[in-house]
């Protein structure tokens, strides 16, 4: 059964974790105002995650490994003429989102290219909109040290900020040379697949959280 929290946090009771450290990934990056219904953007049918958000870099860089529990997104509210314009102008539907869990390329030829190792249920958030939903996972997804953990919207949702300074970036799975193609269908969807992320946004912010369990460390 799929859970949901309409809050920007929650208080998770975690079987066995009484002693486990809870970390909110993204939490430490500066609030910012979402976009809609003013400047109305969003995100649809891409994977994404913050690669810089000031002075922060990789902020949803897995640096220990541990367990994903739960995960929240702030919603814009769209007006009635946007809802339409993106559901049905658009044909994209109802709006829904996920988590997923990357492993980032590190040789240089192929630095940009991402592999899907993990992905979250996904979650219709169309009851939600205008307010921060955590959705708590069911099962928790086991991740290793220097991972990703990302947002992929299957369809759209509105949980951008965008106008800010140019010390915020993200990053998409859109092949390079066609960042500018925002309805093309380029989300991660097969696990173990790999996807260039080609594309780099400055100025704007995926709203988004995760609420995250690194494993414990042995004292002997």
């Amino acid at each position: 059964m799929k859970r949901a929290l309409a809050t920007a946090a929650a208080v998770l009771a975690l079987p066995g974790a009484a002693s486990a450290k809870v970390v909110e990934l993204g939490a430490a990056i500066p609030s910012a105002q979402i976009s809609c219904p003013t400047n109305c953007q969003a995100l649809s049918r891409v994977t994404g995650y913050q690669s810089r958000a000031g002075a922060l870099r990789d902020p949803f860089l897995i640096r220990r490994a541990g367990k994903i529990v739960a995960f929240t997104v702030r919603l814009g509210d769209p007006t009635p003429e946007q809802l339409r314009f993106f559901q049905d102008d658009l044909r994209l539907g109802q709006p829904s989102v996920q988590v997923s869990v990357l492993r980032r390329d590190t040789r240089r030829r192929t630095r940009t290219e991402h592999r899907l190792l993990a992905q979250s249920d996904v979650f219709p958030v169309k009851t939600y909109l205008g307010s921060a939903p955590t959705f708590v996972l069911d099962k928790p997804i086991k991740v290793s040290r220097g991972t990703i953990v990302a947002l992929t919207t299957p369809t759209w949702a509105p949980a951008l900020a965008v106008g800010l300074k140019r010390d915020h970036l993200w990053r998409a799975s859109r092949p390079k040379g066609r960042c500018d193609n925002v309805s093309q269908r380029a989300q991660l969807v097969r696990l173990m697949s790999i996807k260039p992320f080609g594309c780099s946004y400055l100025t704007a912010r995926l709203y988004y959280t995760v609420t995250y369990v690194p494993d414990n460390r042995p004292q002997s």
